[in-house]
């Protein structure tokens, strides 16, 4: 797969110009990923060490004063036929940056707030995951399903960890939770969830902004305002959709959230999730750390790549499941679904686009051109892949894809 100057990349580069992008995200205060708070509270020599990710062979343990997260995940069989599991976690230090004044002002002058609105303390909370500084080398533990201990991480410079760990076993569709084992005060998403899935049945990958949440992900005022401000409102008609999906393909079917969206958005999202779709794992960006212009940068920036490199991972650990993925016109969505449809013929079933006509959004008539959608999908079966308008129209093309395969 190639990802030189493809459409995609050349539409990312045309809506942040058009939009103005680049402008805002320069005018935005900065959060230093060396605040002096979180460098008291780390030794010069776990510092050096941190840089070793999981070879670190001297994590720090979870002080009371942190603030971990546990992301949920998805079970599957492993090489010998036992379940393994991925898991993510990060840590962060709960004392918030002092520029939180400065950001705040900022985000709400974007959005056109007056000074001292009731709005400006909905951003000040949702800001929260951005300056947090993250705490790297730490190792976290884990009680999963109440009676295994698993030790995660260190995690790297980031503050995140990324690790595979041997499971015991559980029926498919089983949905065990696990809880973080730390000290008193702890804060954060300290318990998780792990859907156990088969080698075979179907999954869904789905994007998120602009698939199932309204973000307005063509316009930078619009990403600033549908985070930070706005209660979180899902595309209509989607949820319904997403509920018959799930009634359909059986409770067994793992839901993929594929996202650009950056990990300090993990609660938000997750929350989000709950309320409105079936319960699924959350695949957010973790490039760009702690700083609100890098929100915008990660969603509007390389996404055709970093999606078709998280499908790729998926189809590592489901390589005989059959796929449905679901997404949009605003982003890259029809050409990483296009390419991997190409580097793994067979393997996506169907392809639903929603094609988004309810934004005033910059450029958004290009992005929803025909000849975008046939050249993204170029040498896929034309009966794999649908734009569409309503969510209602999917459910008969769903329901036939199942029953034909």
């Amino acid at each position: 797969m190639s990802f030189r100057r493809t459409r995609s990349s050349r539409l990312e580069e045309k809506t942040r110009r058009r939009a103005h992008f680049t402008q805002t995200e320069s005018s935005l205060s900065s959060v230093s990923s060396n605040q002096s708070h979180a460098s008291r509270k780390e030794h010069k020599i776990g510092h050096f060490l941190s840089y070793l990710g999981s070879r670190n062979p001297l994590p720090a343990s979870i002080a009371a004063d942190d603030v971990v997260w546990l992301m949920d995940n998805v079970a599957v069989r492993g090489a010998g036929g036992g379940w393994e599991a991925e898991f993510v976690t990060a840590v962060f230090d709960h004392k918030p940056s002092a520029k939180v004044v400065d950001i705040v002002g900022d985000i709400a002058s974007k959005v056109h707030l007056s000074k001292g609105s009731q709005e400006e303390k909905t951003i000040e909370q949702r800001i929260g995951p951005f300056v947090m500084e993250v705490l790297p080398g730490r190792q976290v533990k884990v009680n999963f399903n109440g009676s295994t201990p698993l030790k995660l991480g260190p995690g790297g410079r980031n503050g995140i960890s990324t690790d595979v760990r041997k499971l015991p076993g559980a029926h498919a569709g089983s949905i065990v939770k696990s809880t973080a084992d730390v000290p008193m005060g702890v804060m954060g998403v300290l318990a998780m969830r792990t859907v156990y899935a088969e080698p075979e049945g179907w999954a869904v990958i789905s994007d998120i902004d602009d698939t199932i949440k309204i973000t307005q992900t063509s316009d930078p005022v619009g990403i600033l305002r549908s985070t930070f401000v706005s209660e979180p409102t899902p595309v209509p008609g989607m949820p319904e959709l997403y509920s018959q999906i799930s009634d359909l393909l059986t409770l067994s079917a793992p839901f993929f959230y594929l996202s650009a969206s950056p990990y300090n958005l993990y609660p938000f999202l997750c929350n989000f999730r709950n309320a409105h779709y079936p319960h699924g794992q959350l695949v957010l960006r973790d490039a760009s750390w702690m700083t609100v212009s890098g929100l915008l940068s990660n969603l509007t920036l390389g996404t055709e790549k970093y999606k078709v490199s998280r499908i790729r991972k998926i189809r590592s650990w489901l390589p005989r499941r059959k796929l449905i993925c679901i997404g949009d016109s605003t982003q890259s969505d029809p050409e990483a679904y296009g390419a991997a449809c190409r580097a793994f013929p067979g393997w996506i079933k169907l392809i639903l686009i929603r094609k988004v006509a309810d934004v005033a959004a910059v450029g958004i008539e290009e992005k929803n051109e025909p000849s975008r959608f046939e050249k993204a999908f170029e040498g896929v079966p034309r009966g794999v892949w649908h734009v569409f308008n309503d969510p209602a129209e999917c459910w008969p093309v769903i329901q036939k894809t199942v029953a034909d395969n």
